[in-house]
């Protein structure tokens, strides 16, 4: 969704930002790499992490974009354990666009693409 929305948008986005890149993270998202560093401590659940990137968030970007944040990542979790609960399968994992994604962040590399791929 980030590379379609860039496409519509004619913003320059770097991938690599998915994969813990913080220069990658920052081009063309402004606060992206607090962003970035926000959502990977939900994702790991590192509470001592998620505290400090919660506190550099709010700081560099301010109180509203903390909650907007805190709420994107709430909804996400919540929509993917729907999906994942009734069986809804997330993409069409044999689209170009698809498998081109994949194969520029690596996602072959995660154990867990072995279940998707």
């Amino acid at each position: 969704m980030l590379r379609v929305s860039a496409t519509t948008t004619n913003t320059e986005i770097d991938l690599q930002g998915i994969n813990g890149n913080a220069e990658g993270a920052a081009t063309g998202i402004e606060f992206g790499a607090e962003l970035m560093r926000f959502a990977e401590c939900i994702a790991t659940r590192d509470q001592t992490a998620l505290s400090d990137a919660r506190q550099a968030l709010l700081m560099r970007a301010g109180a509203a974009v903390l909650i907007d944040t805190a709420g994107v990542a709430a909804n996400f979790r919540r929509m993917v354990r729907i999906a994942d609960a009734i069986g809804i399968s997330v993409d069409n994992m044999d689209s170009e666009v698809g498998k081109e994604v994949r194969s520029a962040l690596g996602i072959e590399r995660f154990t867990s693409a072995q279940n998707s791929l």
